[in-house]
Formats: C-alpha cells, structure tokens, sequence
C-alpha cells in the first residue's frame, strides 16, 4: 500500500502539526531518560501524559502545554492536521509506555529497551518526517479487522 493511501480516523477537529512534532520531542525525551534511569516517576510522567491525549476531552496534556508554548514563542504559523490519527497514535503510546511502567518497575530490562525503542522509533519519525505510525498501524491492522466484521 502507497503513504499517500492510507486511511485514517478522519475528524473534523484539526491540531497544530508542529506542536504535535513538538510533543514528540518530548516523548523522546522522557522515553529515553526514564528508561536511562530506570526511572518508573518519568515513565509514570510519560503514561499519564498519552493518557490524557488519547482518553481525555482536556485541550492538551502537559506536555502539549509546553509544546504549544514553545511553538509560540518561536513564532511558527500553525499547520493544521486532522487530530483523529494522533489520538489513535496517543493510544498506542499509551499502552507501550503503561507497558514499560510494568516493565521496569518488575526489573525486565531488556524487554523494556525494546518497548522503548520501538515507542522512540515512533516518537522519532513523527518528529523528524511527520510519519504517523498510528495512521500506518490503523490501515494494516485495525482497518482490516473491522472490514472483516462486518461481513
């Protein structure tokens, strides 16, 4: 399947794409150091923000907060994007960073790099290209499961 077929939860409710980027600097950011310090506190920080993202109704996370913040005062316009996709992605980040609280807390070390890495992986290529692995994983997998339900 080409990039530019993939389908996506579409809303009518737009993000700004450079805080979104933002955001994932961030992500990175305390994905890698809580995992560097075996620190369950900043995972805890990271959870409790996808969290928020993907379940909440609030205008932003913590995190969204500082990243709009930033945004702003660097004076770059806003570039709307459709937010659907990057609350599907915010619930993926959820699950793997609960996951790595699991991990690390119980001492499993070297699953918990794997989790990390994948979930920075991620983080990296919507920061660097604006590669949204939760519209990628949406198409192949959750897309294909509900066609196949309704038949």
């Amino acid at each position: 399947m080409n990039p530019k077929e993939l389908i996506c939860p579409v809303s009518n409710e737009r993000v700004n794409e450079r805080v979104v980027r933002c955001t994932a600097l961030f992500m990175i950011i305390l994905a890698v150091t809580g995992l560097y310090f075996q620190s369950v506190l900043i995972l805890l920080l990271l959870a409790t923000d996808f969290f928020i993202r993907a379940f909440t109704n609030l205008k932003t996370s913590p995190v969204g907060f500082i990243s709009q913040n930033i945004i702003e005062i660097l004076g770059l316009e806003r570039k709307p994007i459709d937010k659907a996709p990057k609350i599907f992605a915010a619930r993926l980040g959820f699950l793997m960073s609960f996951l790595l609280v699991i991990l690390v807390a119980s001492g499993s070390m070297v699953p918990a790099y794997v989790v990390g890495g994948i979930l920075t992986l991620f983080a990296t290529l919507e920061l660097v290209i604006g590669f949204c692995a939760g519209c990628f994983l949406y198409s192949y997998v959750v897309l294909p499961l509900t066609i196949g339900q309704k038949d």
